[in-house]
This record gives C-alpha cells, sequence and structure tokens, in this order.
C-alpha cells in the first residue's frame, strides 16, 4: 500500500496538460495560456492625456500660481478619439479629454482644476513639469516585446491586456471533461423520499461542484446499480465522453463491489488500490487508453478528502497549471491528537484554521468520522498528521493544507 506521497506521485506523473483550444477572451478567464504573445504595436500607441485639462507647453506656465496665473489663448479642442491639426504654438493651449492625443508642440496637461475661465482663454493657477499628466507612447509595452508567456493563468487583467494589443481569440489549454460515476442500490436522488436502507446521493453532487471548482467541466452519470452488468455499461458510457473518470464507491472489496473489477477487465492499467491514509484508505487509480481513472471510496468525507488531494491537483495539471497545491502552513493544533499505536496512515483532520495573535491556530471540526460531512462544511483546511507521527499533544504544531485558498505552489 502506498503513501499519501507516493500515491500523488504516481498520479501525476501519468496526466500532463490537454492539447491547445482557441477560445474568445470573453470565454477564456481562468484558463492557462498555451502560447507567447508579443505586441505588434506600442501601448499606448501614442502619447495621450491621463487628465481632462489643458494641453500645453511646460515652459509657457512654468511661474503660473494662484495670485499670478499665466493666460493661454485656447485654439481648439481635442476629445477622445479625433485628432486636430492645431500646433500648440508659445502662449496657446489645447482644450484636452483623458486619453486624447497629444497636439504637436504640448509636452504637458494642467488639469482642469488647476485652471479657471472659459471659452477662448484659459487662467493656468499651477505649473507643470514637462511630461506631467502625459502617458507616452509605449510606457505599458513596447511592438515587439512579449505580454504575456505561455503558462500564465488568464485573470481578468491578463483578458484586458490580450485585448489592448489586439488579441480576441487565444489558445488555451483545453479544461478536462470530468465523468463523475456514482455507484449504490442504497442511494437515490436527493429530492426523492427516502425508502427502507435508503440514503441520498450527496457525493454525485459534491463532487460535481469539485469539478467546477477546479475549473473542470463534470459530467455526471445516472446513479449505476451495484451489479457488474450495471456497472460495465456506465464505465463504457463514460470513458467515450470524457478526458478522466472519477468512480464514487464499489471500489472495496466487498460482494457488490464491481468496479475494480470491472475496470481490469475492461483494459483499465491499474496503477494503486489502497493508500494508508485516513480517511480514504480504499483509493483506487487506474489509466484507461490514456485517461485517468480515480476510484474514490464512497464514504463523503473520503470521497471530498481523495478529490482535494489528489483529483483537484491532477485536473490542475491536465489545465496547464504550474501551481497544482493549496498553499501549506503551520498551526497549533488546540486539542491533541493521538493515533493507535500500530497506525502509521497519514490522518487528514477537518480544521477551522483562525488567525491568532501568537499565530495560525487550528481547532477541529468535531467529530472526524468519514461519514459525517458537516465536518467538511465546517472546515477551512486539512490537518495532516503524517503516518511517522504518531501524537500531536494539544499546543503542538501541525501542517495544514489550506482548502479554502488558491493554489500557490
Amino acid at each position: 500500500m502506498l503513501t499519501v506521497a507516493e500515491a500523488l506521485a504516481a498520479i501525476l506523473e501519468r496526466v500532463g496538460p490537454l492539447e491547445l483550444e482557441e477560445r474568445a477572451l470573453d470565454d477564456a478567464l481562468g484558463r492557462v495560456l498555451g502560447e507567447d504573445v508579443t505586441a505588434k504595436e506600442d501601448l499606448p500607441p501614442f502619447a495621450n492625456s491621463a487628465m481632462d485639462g489643458f494641453a500645453v507647453r511646460a515652459a509657457d506656465v512654468v511661474a503660473a500660481s494662484a495670485e499670478a496665473p499665466v493666460r493661454l489663448e485656447v485654439l481648439a479642442d481635442q476629445p477622445a478619439g479625433s485628432v486636430t491639426a492645431v500646433e500648440v504654438r508659445p502662449g496657446t493651449a489645447v482644450r484636452i479629454m483623458t486619453g486624447a492625443r497629444l497636439p504637436v508642440g504640448a509636452d504637458a496637461v494642467v488639469p482642469v482644476e488647476h485652471t479657471s475661465g472659459s471659452g477662448s482663454t484659459v487662467q493656468v493657477q499651477r505649473p507643470v513639469k514637462p511630461g506631467g499628466n502625459v502617458r507616452r507612447a509605449g510606457e505599458d509595452v513596447h511592438a515587439g516585446e512579449a505580454v504575456l508567456r505561455s503558462g500564465s493563468v488568464l485573470r481578468p487583467a491578463e483578458l484586458g491586456l490580450l485585448a489592448a494589443v489586439g488579441r480576441s481569440q487565444v489558445r488555451v489549454h483545453r479544461a478536462p471533461v470530468v465523468a463523475v460515476v456514482t455507484t449504490g442500490d442504497e442511494l437515490v436522488p436527493a429530492g426523492q423520499a427516502l425508502g427502507p436502507g435508503q440514503i441520498r446521493d450527496a457525493n454525485i453532487h459534491s463532487l460535481g461542484a469539485q469539478v467546477w471548482a477546479a475549473g473542470a467541466t463534470p459530467l455526471p452519470v445516472p446513479r449505476v446499480r451495484d451489479t457488474r452488468e450495471a456497472v460495465q455499461s456506465a464505465l463504457v458510457q463514460a470513458w467515450g465522453g470524457c478526458d478522466a473518470l472519477v468512480t464514487n464507491g464499489g471500489v472495496s472489496v466487498g460482494e457488490w463491489d464491481h468496479v475494480k473489477a470491472v475496470l481490469e477487465e475492461l483494459g483499465a492499467e491499474p496503477v494503486f488500490w489502497g493508500v494508508k491514509q485516513k480517511p480514504g484508505r480504499p483509493m483506487a487509480f487506474w489509466v484507461w487508453d490514456g485517461k485517468p481513472v480515480f476510484g474514490l471510496p464512497g464514504n463523503p468525507v473520503s470521497c471530498m478528502v481523495c478529490f482535494e488531494e489528489y483529483v483537484r491537483p491532477a485536473l490542475r495539471r491536465m489545465m496547464g497549471f504550474g501551481w497544482l497545491h493549496r498553499p501549506v502552513r503551520r498551526a497549533v493544533l488546540a486539542e491533541g491528537f493521538r493515533k493507535d499505536a500500530a497506525d502509521d496512515r497519514t490522518h487528514f483532520l477537518r480544521v477551522v484554521a483562525a488567525e491568532s495573535e501568537g499565530g495560525l491556530v487550528a481547532t477541529t471540526t468535531g467529530p472526524q468520522g468519514s461519514g459525517i460531512l458537516t465536518s467538511m462544511v465546517r472546515a477551512n483546511a486539512l490537518a495532516v498528521v503524517g503516518g511517522d507521527e504518531g501524537a500531536v499533544p494539544a499546543g503542538g504544531q501541525v501542517t495544514l493544507h489550506m482548502t479554502d485558498l488558491p493554489e500557490d505552489h
């Protein structure tokens, strides 16, 4: 049975970025750029005003003050989006709007609030230095400059920059479609009344949400009964329409646990079955004709923890992200925690992490059973107690995976 680190490494070495696709800017948020982007022109393409005011020669207003304003003749108006043929000469100015091209002869802009008067003259009440309130051509980006590199994550700022340099389409790594298969005769839909021995299928919804939250697209498969034929039909259907497959339940060794056997009959190559961890020991992983298949345990906490620790990093690698893992922090564990003497598993405790004067403090969310879904609801981190750690005393240090924060490594 693999350790947590060995299982994660075995998964990540078998997945890689998906192919590139062309997407419109407004449909590329959060994607990973698959090409270098170079500016074909300066940004901004011309010197322009950073203020509403008056384009002037700085030398004309060097002595301007509120007590002794400098009077200039206003030759023209220069709104944004138009160009005037008027040249600013000594003793003259052009009324200009923010973003408008700086007229010939001007080398500075006096903000309107530093002036008085209207019509054909203006009284300048403060001096301005050459270049004052002027955005120089190319001060943001020069023509020929690489503005974004392959591997960049497209946030709102990156999309704005792409638009500013003239790109309306961009090549990005495709986001995976992830088939989600839940198995179990006892499962019924969320809105259905319960019959004897039945429970509602929470995992199909939490897993689908985890797939969305990772940036991928979930493909939920209708609930699968615990028969070999039903499992086989569902797996074949799911495999045909996905890039990755997540099964939930049916990976243990019970008489009705068919997923493992059926997958291997269908040609899926087993990589591992079982990880030294709690919760989530019966997790399994296969590669089926190049597609990763994650066999997650059926208990809701085990399922969510395994997705967080293994499936999410793998999906991010498939999307081309360089940063795969949540932030790791050290914290004081408020309560003590002790394993059984022979327990060499890594334990993932659901905790609430909060800042205090002395640093980060983690408090468990209550009972830690693998079926207690509220322990995940209350948590904002997982406290990781390693396989070689027997106990953490009250007030002792523990490693946290900050599950509410974006990846940073």
